[in-house]
């Protein structure tokens, strides 16, 4: 009786026709006919109950579900839940489904109405876009049944809580790959050429020729062979490449529901993937007033678990960037030449130029990129029409702001220094274009 009572619940189309019902009981006062006429109908509605509420309750279990979660969730991306019911009732089961979802969604109506037919299995599916790294706990799922009399509904409470994490974006993995391995990226006529150069890739001992650099003459082979022998070496083919995040707040802006930071991070993780592709070697590290979560340069197979696990609680501490502790750090932890794809945000010249004694020094040793972000809400107010004096100068000083970002871009540009300035939707596809423009030219 104690699970009748918690799963029993009367529909409105009972009290709609109860409340006919009275009506007639109401009338039959004054027309004896409509009181018989109402009792008839009291008792039908009566015996209606009893029978909706048996054919529910008949099956302990007349409705039973699936629920088929990914491993994880994909931070920033559209990710496809799937249920299965299966209807063991002998009629046409009228559901409504309710699933207790992640606070984090914020989605209290989130009701899907179904109908099975008798002895029958039904899959839906539904999208869910996270916006933040995290756990998400999925709750139970509540199935509300009605027979085709839809007097009594039998409530069931099925599946099992589940716990997922959300990572950062690992859906544009496929995406993204085909820019590494276009087979239409080398131009007709073109020829591939073995690079000769002084990198630690040792490559073989020969005789040497005129022209050689007498620097890279082996002694012990000139000895044993009684003539000149010279190292070869050959351009590294596994080349470090290093991601480094701002955490600090000028990565806290919203955009579409993502932080700064979220873009970055699902940034990284896609073009660590493209680089292990490419046999380079992929890192990250993240700092704000310090250095924090740094993954090595490394080629091997665990090296994108690694990278995932290191960004998935990565968090803006709200203070102001510390490039003097990066450089530090680079300097004493990153001693081979690398590729350093730094993500920060710049909006004025003076944020740039507090720090860009830290990126030169940087760039003494190794191909610095920095990718910052556009500010797309400005262009709304570049382009509004202005109606009134405070809307041309908002429009000015948006234009202003917009300036500053074409103005931080050529100053870095005069230091030797890339850069890629980006909208954030944008910032994965235009980060590893500039990862390939930099390896095709061989900087």
């Amino acid at each position: 009786m104690k699970n009748l009572y918690k799963s029993l619940f009367i529909n409105n189309r009972f009290f709609y026709v109860l409340g006919g019902i009275a009506t007639l009981f109401v009338v039959g006062f004054f027309v004896p006919l409509f009181f018989l006429f109402a009792k008839v109908l009291l008792f039908i509605l009566s015996v209606l109950v009893i029978i909706d509420v048996f054919l529910l309750y008949r099956l302990q279990n007349g409705i039973k579900l699936q629920r088929n979660l990914p491993e994880r969730l994909s931070n920033g991306d559209v990710n496809k839940i799937g249920v299965l019911l299966k209807n063991n009732y002998t009629f046409t089961a009228n559901l409504s489904i309710i699933e207790e979802l992640p606070f984090q969604f914020q989605k209290r109506d989130f009701i899907f109405p179904l109908q099975i037919l008798p002895k029958k299995e039904k899959n839906f599916f539904y999208d869910l876009k996270p916006t933040e790294r995290g756990v998400y706990n999925f709750g139970k799922t509540n199935v509300y049944v009605n027979t085709p009399l839809q007097l009594a509904t039998k409530k069931y409470v099925l599946g099992t809580e589940t716990i997922l994490k959300c990572y950062p974006s690992f859906l544009k993995f496929k995406e993204f790959d085909f820019k590494a391995f276009n087979s239409h990226a080398i131009a007709y006529g073109s020829k591939k050429i073995r690079r000769i150069g002084h990198s630690l890739e040792f490559e073989q001992i020969k005789e040497y020729v005129s022209g050689d650099d007498i620097r890279t003459i082996n002694w012990k082979a000139t000895a044993k062979r009684d003539q000149f022998m010279v190292n070869q070496y050959v351009e590294e083919k596994s080349q470090p490449v290093y991601a480094i995040i701002d955490k600090g707040r000028a990565m806290q802006m919203q955009f579409n529901g993502l932080s700064l930071l979220d873009y970055a991070i699902n940034a990284t993780l896609a073009i660590s993937n493209v680089v292990l592709r490419k046999q380079d070697k992929a890192g990250m590290l993240s700092f704000s007033k310090k250095l924090e979560d740094m993954v090595v340069a490394e080629k091997r197979n665990s090296q994108m678990r690694l990278i995932s696990e290191a960004l998935y609680n990565l968090k803006t501490d709200f203070s102001e960037s510390d490039f003097g502790t990066l450089y530090n750090v680079v300097k004493r932890k990153i001693t081979h030449r690398s590729l350093l794809i730094i993500y920060s945000n710049f909006e004025t010249m003076d944020g740039l130029n507090r720090q860009i004694g830290y990126l030169r020094a940087l760039a003494k040793n190794h191909l610095v990129l920095v990718v910052f972000f556009k500010n797309t809400e400005l262009n709304s107010l570049i382009n509004t029409k202005t109606d009134n004096l405070q809307e041309v100068y908002d429009s000015i000083i948006a234009e202003k702001f917009m300036y500053e970002k074409t103005r931080i871009v050529n100053e870095l540009k005069k230091y030797g220094i890339a850069s890629v300035l980006t909208s954030p939707e944008n910032l994965t596809a235009d980060t590893i274009n500039k990862y390939l423009e930099l390896k095709a030219r061989g900087l």
